[in-house]
C-alpha cells in the first residue's frame, strides 16, 4: 500500500468516524475532508472545488426545487381528499398510503413526498381510531422504495448515474432504474400492507381524540396565587391528575431546580415541570388552576379565540435545529410560545427554554390563529393534525404538474440532458410563480450540496491513488468461490450496511468506484454492480437515523430505536434477495461484447 493510498483511506475513515460520532454537521465533515485532502497533497488545489460545479450538485439542487413546487401546489392533497375518506381498515390504510407515497417518491424527493402524506395519514388515523404507529413507518419505508424507481427519485440514483458517465462514458437514463425499482417497490408495498403487524402494538399514537397527541410531553406550568393547590403537597397534586400527570421537578428562586418527593409542599409562584400527554395536560391545567408558563406572554395581544395551540414536528431544514428558544427569540421574532416538547417519544428533563431543538422533535406551539400557516412555514415545522393549509390556486397546480411532466418527457426522450432540463424546470417554477424565490432557496438542502461538492474530489482521489482498485481486490478475495450473482449480492449488502453510518450520497461516492473496480477484477459488467450500490444506498430500513424519512416519523409514531428492525429486517432481506435477482435479470452480469 502506497503513502497516497494510506492518506486517502485515513481521510475516508475519518469521515465515517465523524459521521458516526454525529457531533459535527455532515456538510462540515465534508469540508474538513476536502481541506485535509488538499493539505496532504492527494487533491490538487486547482481541482479541489470542481465538485461544486459538477452536474450532480446542479441536478440535486434543481430537483429539490421542482419537488417543492409540486408539494406546495397542493395537488396531492386535492387528489387524496375523496380517497382518504374511504380508508376504513388498517390494511387498506397502510396499503393505499404506502403505495401513494411510493409512487410520489418516484418523481419528487422522498422526504418531500412523506411530508405531504404525513398529515393526511394522521387525520385518517384520528378519524378511524387507527394507531398512527401502524401507518407512519410503512409510509417512510415506502418513500425509500419509491426513490428506487427513477433517476430523480433519490440522490443515490443521480450520483451513481453521474459516476457511470465518468467511469464508462455514458450515464444511466431516466427510467433505467425502473425495472428493478418497480419490482422492489411493488413487492415492498405488498409486504408492508401485511407486515405492519410486526410493529409493537403499545406505541403512543392517535386514538380518535379531538387532537393528535403523543405521550410524555414535558411542560412547564406556574402555580398562581389563586390555585387551590397552594399549600398542598406534590402527592395531592398528582392525585388530582388521576395518574395522568407527574411532577418531574419544581423550580424555585428563578433557577434552582429540585426533584421533589410526594410530601413536598407547593408554594405560590412555583414552576412545576409536568410530564403528561397534551390531552391530559389541558384538562389538568384547567382543573387545577395552573398557568402554562409562556401563555401569559401572548395575553393582551389578541382575543382568546385568536390564539391557537398547534402540534408539529421539527422539519429537516428548520431554523430551530441547534438553537434554543432564547437563541431564536422565538416569541419576539416569530410570535410563538413553546408550550411542550417531546423527543423520540420521551420527555425532556431540562428547562424548555434551554433545550436545543433537533430534527424530528415534536413541539406544541401557541400562536395567533391568523399566522399559523406562515409561521409554521417560517419555522420549518410540519403540522400534525387539523391543518388548514392553503392548497394553492388551480392554476398553480396545473403549472406545477405541467412543468414536472414536461421535464420528465424531455429527459426520457433524450431531447434535453438531465442537468439543463432540471435546472430549467427549477427556474420555471419561480418564473411562473409556483414558488417564490425565497421558497425555492429554502427548498434546497444546502448541507447536502456542500457535502457532495466537498466529497467528489476526495472520492476521486481515492480512485486516482489506486485505493478503489485495492479495495476491489480485497472484495474479490472475499467473493472468491462465490458465483457472480453471489458477488453482486455481496456488493448490495455492503452498500446497505455502510449507508446507516455514512450519508447515502457519500456512500455512493465511495462505493460506486469500488463496485466498478470489483466488476473489472471479476471480469463482469460494471452496470449491475453500480445498480446494486444505488439500491443498497437507497434502502436503510433498520435504524431511525440512517435516512431522514425514518427520523421524521419516529416522534409522531411514538417509535423506539429498536422498533425499526422489526419491520425493517424482513424488508431488507426481501430487497437483498429479490433485488439481486432482478438486477441480474435486467442487467446481465456478463461483460458487454467488444
Amino acid at each position: 500500500m502506497t503513502l497516497p493510498q494510506i492518506l486517502a483511506f485515513t481521510i475516508i475513515g475519518a469521515v465515517v468516524a465523524l459521521l458516526i460520532w454525529d457531533r459535527l454537521r455532515y456538510d462540515l465533515v465534508g469540508m474538513l475532508a476536502l481541506v485535509a485532502a488538499m493539505a496532504v497533497g492527494i487533491v490538487e488545489p486547482a481541482d479541489a472545488f470542481r465538485g461544486f460545479s459538477d452536474d450532480i450538485v446542479i441536478i440535486v439542487g434543481s430537483a429539490l426545487v421542482v419537488s417543492a413546487g409540486v408539494g406546495r401546489s397542493g395537488v396531492v392533497e386535492t387528489l387524496m381528499r375523496p380517497l382518504s375518506s374511504r380508508l376504513r381498515t388498517s390494511w387498506a390504510q397502510v396499503g393505499v398510503l404506502a403505495a401513494c407515497v411510493t409512487v410520489l417518491s418516484a418523481i419528487i424527493k422522498n422526504i418531500g413526498a412523506l411530508a405531504i402524506f404525513m398529515p393526511i395519514a394522521l387525520q385518517t388515523a384520528r378519524r378511524t381510531g387507527t394507531p398512527a404507529s401502524r401507518l407512519l413507518m410503512p409510509m417512510a419505508f415506502g418513500s425509500l422504495l419509491g426513490g428506487l424507481i427513477t433517476l430523480i427519485g433519490t440522490s443515490p440514483n443521480i450520483i451513481v448515474s453521474r459516476m457511470r458517465e465518468q467511469l464508462l462514458g455514458e450515464p444511466f437514463r431516466m427510467f433505467d432504474f425502473a425495472p428493478v425499482g418497480l419490482t422492489l417497490a411493488a413487492a415492498g408495498v405488498a409486504f408492508l400492507t401485511v407486515g405492519w403487524r410486526l410493529l409493537p402494538k403499545d406505541r403512543a399514537s392517535s386514538s380518535g381524540q379531538p387532537d393528535f397527541s403523543i405521550d410524555d410531553f414535558t411542560s412547564e406550568v406556574r402555580l398562581p396565587a389563586g390555585s387551590p393547590f397552594v399549600g398542598k403537597t406534590v402527592f395531592e397534586l398528582e392525585e388530582a391528575g388521576e395518574g395522568e400527570v407527574t411532577v418531574a421537578a419544581i423550580i424555585r428562586e428563578r433557577y434552582r431546580r429540585y426533584v421533589p418527593s410526594g410530601h413536598w409542599v407547593l408554594f405560590e409562584d412555583d414552576i412545576l415541570v409536568l410530564e403528561a400527554d397534551t390531552q391530559a395536560l389541558g384538562r389538568f391545567v384547567d382543573r387545577a388552576g395552573l398557568a402554562l408558563v409562556p401563555a401569559k406572554e401572548l395575553e393582551g395581544t389578541a382575543n382568546e379565540d385568536d390564539v391557537v395551540v398547534v402540534e408539529a414536528v421539527v422539519g429537516q431544514r428548520s431554523p430551530l435545529i441547534g438553537n434554543t428558544v432564547a437563541d431564536l427569540r422565538l416569541r419576539e421574532g416569530y410570535g410563538v410560545n413553546l408550550l411542550a416538547l417531546s423527543r423520540r417519544g420521551k420527555p425532556i428533563r431540562q428547562r424548555l427554554r434551554r433545550v436545543r431543538f433537533r430534527f424530528g422533535d415534536l413541539v406544541v406551539l401557541q400562536m395567533l390563529a391568523a399566522d399559523v400557516n406562515a409561521t409554521l412555514a417560517d419555522l420549518g415545522c410540519l403540522p400534525l393534525a387539523g391543518r388548514d393549509l392553503p392548497l394553492g390556486r388551480p392554476q398553480k397546480r396545473r403549472l406545477a404538474l405541467g412543468i414536472l411532466a414536461a421535464t420528465v418527457v424531455l429527459i426520457a426522450t433524450g431531447t434535453i440532458p438531465v442537468t439543463p432540463a432540471f435546472f430549467g424546470a427549477a427556474v420555471a417554477m419561480m418564473a411562473f410563480r409556483v414558488l417564490s424565490p425565497k421558497e425555492a432557496y429554502d427548498a434546497v438542502e444546502w448541507p447536502i450540496l456542500i457535502l457532495l461538492g466537498s466529497l467528489i474530489p476526495v472520492s476521486e482521489a481515492l480512485r486516482t491513488t489506486g485505493g478503489t482498485e485495492l479495495l476491489a481486490g480485497w472484495l474479490s478475495v472475499a467473493a472468491h468461490g462465490l458465483p457472480p450473482i453471489g458477488a453482486l449480492a455481496l456488493m448490495l449488502v455492503a452498500a446497505m450496511a455502510v449507508t446507516p453510518f455514512l450519508n447515502n450520497a457519500a456512500t455512493v461516492l465511495v462505493m460506486a468506484p469500488i463496485a466498478a473496480s470489483l466488476a473489472g477484477h471479476l471480469g463482469l459488467s460494471p452496470d449491475p454492480f453500480l445498480m446494486a450500490v444505488a439500491v443498497g444506498a437507497g434502502c436503510d430500513f433498520l435504524t431511525p437515523i440512517g435516512h431522514q424519512c425514518n427520523t421524521l416519523v419516529m416522534g409522531p409514531g411514538g417509535y423506539r430505536f429498536g422498533d425499526y428492525w422489526r419491520l425493517g429486517l424482513p424488508l431488507s432481506l426481501l430487497v437483498v434477495v429479490l433485488g439481486t435477482v432482478a438486477i441480474a435479470l435486467v442487467w446481465p452480469l456478463a461483460p458487454h461484447a467488444g
